[in-house]
């Protein structure tokens, strides 16, 4: 009876640990992230961990596990969150159902360049570090994704020429603006685009030149329309236990490496986004500028996004938004 009962006891604990991934022991860390190794994200991220472990020698060794082999993208900051990961990279907008604020560079129209993106970040991030610390992560660095574009089949005159699509969701915000544009959001990762458009389940999308090059959808999609929609960013974190085990010198290091992986990957986006768009011209895609009936009509739609995010919000909105429109 012991023996049957000890293996119950056995089978009961590998339920319950099903889909977590083992913990790696305490001289090694792991890094996992939803995006590929070869963008410029997962580069960036591999030379910040290189850097570290090269101005720190009794720091952890980290393993990194890039496009989803170690946890999935929508996983990653609870497994971080839980301790069973160390380190984690998400888009923040995917952090909103418990982190409302992450949504604010999702919302349209807000922003309109690089310099923008960087200003907004400055008032966001003090309310994304506390917000961080109550879920006990610690947030390391931010990077923007260029752009959005809005990609269709034909030119458009306006936006009501839309209406009816289905057009390529990834978070509350896109689904809430296909909407909007009387499209049908159908939710599609990134890395599954290409093949959503081969198969008829998307017609149109907003998303940036990098991810159009990535899943070279000038098969199916033939123009591209500049919109500067948003600067989504993507959010490297730690697990607080963890990094607070960190001695006093190898969290220096740790810093000084994260400073510098935020200017390079700020950057870095910016030059991918030169490329791609240049790449997108380069394979038969019309790059296309929008009427001015049409960019009003995005304006307006932005305008109407904000008003629901700052209701929606509250008080965090607005010292996220008062700032970056009152101040330099």
């Amino acid at each position: 009876m012991n023996h049957r009962r000890d293996v119950l006891g056995l089978l009961g604990l590998a339920t319950l640990l099903a889909g977590v991934p083992a913990r790696a022991d305490a001289g090694r860390w792991r890094c996992a992230t939803g995006y590929r190794a070869d963008s410029f994200h997962g580069r960036n991220l591999s030379q910040w961990l290189g850097e570290w472990a090269a101005a720190a020698p009794g720091a952890p060794k980290v393993e990194l596990h890039a496009n989803n082999s170690l946890v999935p993208l929508a996983s990653i900051a609870g497994q971080v969150r839980a301790g069973d990961v160390e380190l984690g990279e998400t888009i923040m907008s995917s952090l909103v159902t418990e982190m409302p604020v992450a949504g604010a560079d999702s919302v349209p129209f807000v922003v309109r360049g690089y310099a923008d993106a960087k200003r907004l970040w400055r008032y966001q991030r003090p309310i994304i570090e506390r917000a961080f610390a109550d879920m006990g992560l610690v947030p390391l660095y931010a990077v923007p994704w260029p752009p959005q574009g809005l990609y269709t089949m034909r030119p458009l005159a306006g936006l009501s020429e839309l209406r009816g699509g289905r057009m390529r969701s990834y978070n509350r915000s896109t689904a809430r603006i296909a909407e909007l544009l009387g499209c049908t959001p159908v939710d599609v990762p990134m890395a599954d685009v290409g093949q959503a458009l081969a198969d008829g389940r998307i017609d149109c999308m907003i998303t940036s030149a990098v991810t159009g090059v990535e899943n070279q959808v000038w098969r199916q999609l033939k123009h591209y329309h500049e919109i500067n929609a948003w600067f989504p960013k993507n959010i490297v974190f730690a697990n607080a236990q963890a990094y607070g085990q960190l001695d006093a010198s190898t969290r220096r290091a740790l810093q000084n490496a994260t400073g510098a992986a935020e200017a390079r990957g700020w950057a870095a986006s910016e030059a991918a986004a030169t490329e791609s768009v240049a790449e997108l011209k380069r394979q038969g895609m019309k790059v296309d500028p929008l009427p001015v009936t049409a960019l009003n009509e995005l304006r307006r739609l932005g305008e109407r996004c904000s008003l629901e995010w700052l209701r929606e919000i509250g008080p965090q909105a607005n010292q996220i938004f008062i700032p970056y429109y009152t101040q330099a």
